[in-house]
């Protein structure tokens, strides 16, 4: 994803026609608008993963273990 940034601001430079931009900007919105989606779903996931984790396998704050 890097490269594809570099690359499209690189090929933002060459003076395109108001089209290119508009299409591009379309796609640049969209790409955000995915990765903002993504990232709460993949954060609802985590948090949902963690509270139904077994609480036996839980560790305590402290990062210390319990013993048995």
């Amino acid at each position: 994803m890097v490269f594809e940034w570099i690359n499209l601001g690189f090929n933002l430079q060459d003076g395109h026609d108001t089209g290119f931009y508009v299409v591009h900007g379309i796609l640049i919105a969209v790409n955000i608008v995915l990765a903002i989606v993504l990232a709460v779903i993949g954060v609802r996931g985590l948090r949902t993963a963690r509270s139904s984790w077994p609480r036996a396998a839980r560790r305590p704050a402290d990062g210390s273990r319990r013993s048995r």
